[in-house]
């Protein structure tokens, strides 16, 4: 599958962060004991079967410590791999391949695990019309890669921040009726506001649907409701908005709840509580 990766500028903020982090430009092991002129060649290899995401970062990792170190991808990001598949494979100064290793691995473990679990959520409610959608529950940093993994997985981004979708949450909700004001008043409010952005109300039951609905927002959430209130919302709303399911979604659940017939699901374990994929680096040294 054909994933548009995040800007280069976005990647390489993030390596920039992550080596500094790390100080890999002064990695005092592999300065003392690695000679300069040693070149060597590594294998990124997959321990467990998963979806491959990350690829392009870890490449940008090396570059960054040395432009001398070439890096290949063996197969594509968003690809679906068996335990012992080679991802790709790095040639160069020996030097800037361990210095930069531990680094190129995390973000290859993370974002391939976010697809992997993304992916599992996805194949799960294939014989529906629902999407998968993730949240801004992300790691602080390093949103655009996180969000880029559940693409590869095959999921949808929800919003990306504050100013690409307005949402009217029960926070918000409180704020609106402590100020004696209606939720569409509100909803006009925002429209005028920014009228080219999209508005979702989150409701918990379903007479606060009926409000939310004779707002006329394009999105409704469905918090913590139980499968059947999401059946029954469905039929109440009955086109006249777009219905997103969030709250308690997990894995065992998502399949029943897609069932009943609402526009997408949301949920927060995509990117905060995926597992990293297994992956190594095998590395040889030239003589």
């Amino acid at each position: 599958m054909l994933v548009e990766p995040p800007p280069v500028g976005a990647i390489a903020a993030v390596v920039r962060t992550a080596l500094s982090e790390d100080r890999a430009g002064d990695d005092v092991t592999t300065q003392a004991v690695v000679d300069p002129g040693l070149g060597a060649h590594a294998r990124l290899v997959a321990k467990e079967a998963g979806v491959v995401c990350g690829l392009p970062v870890a490449s940008h990792v090396f570059a960054t410590l040395d432009s001398g170190v070439e890096f290949t991808a063996q197969v594509s990001e968003g690809e679906g791999v068996d335990a012992g598949t080679v991802l790709a494979s790095a040639s160069g100064p020996a030097r800037a391949i361990l210095s930069g290793e531990r680094t190129a691995l995390n973000f290859v473990q993370r974002l391939s695990g976010i697809a992997t679990l993304t992916r599992r959520y996805v194949e799960a409610v294939a014989d529906t019309n629902c999407l998968i959608l993730d949240t801004r529950k992300t790691t602080p940093g390093v949103r655009d890669l996180e969000k880029y993994a559940v693409r590869c997985g095959g999921g949808t981004n929800h919003r990306r921040d504050l100013v690409a979708m307005a949402m009217i949450k029960d926070n918000h909700r409180e704020a609106i009726a402590r100020q004696g004001q209606t939720l569409a008043a509100a909803v006009r409010a925002i429209r005028q506001h920014a009228p080219e952005t999209p508005i979702e109300i989150e409701v918990d039951t379903l007479d606060e649907l009926v409000a939310a609905l004779a707002a006329s927002p394009e999105w409704i959430l469905l918090d913590n409701m139980t499968t059947a209130e999401m059946r029954e919302a469905v039929g109440l709303v009955a086109g006249r908005a777009k219905l997103e399911a969030s709250g308690g979604i997990t894995l065992e659940r998502v399949t029943e709840v897609a069932a009943t017939g609402v526009d997408a699901i949301s949920s927060g374990a995509l990117t905060h509580s995926a597992p990293a994929l297994d992956v190594s680096l095998e590395i040889n040294f030239e003589d």
